[in-house]
């Protein structure tokens, strides 16, 4: 049975945002929340646990533009998560390594 065509979004920068948002964004908000879990806690068995639970993560953020009714608030979500990531993760990189050992 075919997709009713008004659930259908037939613009081009719509389909590009969401399906650019949910690969790149996704990989890179995956690749930063493995990034500070290595930092807080022993880095290879976190590496380790990337091969299988950061695929799923990835899958799951890959899903969840098309929920979204406009790509460009996916975007925007996405780049706020990336920021606070980000943020978090040059924060824990800056600090003491005592700090890090105390956690």
């Amino acid at each position: 049975m075919p997709a009713n065509k008004k659930y259908l979004n037939p613009s081009f920068h719509q389909r590009f945002a969401k399906i650019t948002a949910g690969f790149i964004g996704g990989f890179l908000i995956t690749s930063l929340l493995f990034l500070i879990f290595a930092l807080l806690t022993d880095h290879v068995a976190i590496l380790i646990t990337l091969k299988f639970a950061g695929f799923i993560v990835w899958c799951t953020l890959m899903i969840l533009p098309f929920l979204f009714e406009n790509g460009w608030k996916a975007w925007a979500f996405y780049f706020i998560a990336l920021l606070v990531l980000g943020a978090t993760f040059y924060f824990l990189k800056s600090t003491s390594p005592e700090l890090l050992s105390a956690l």
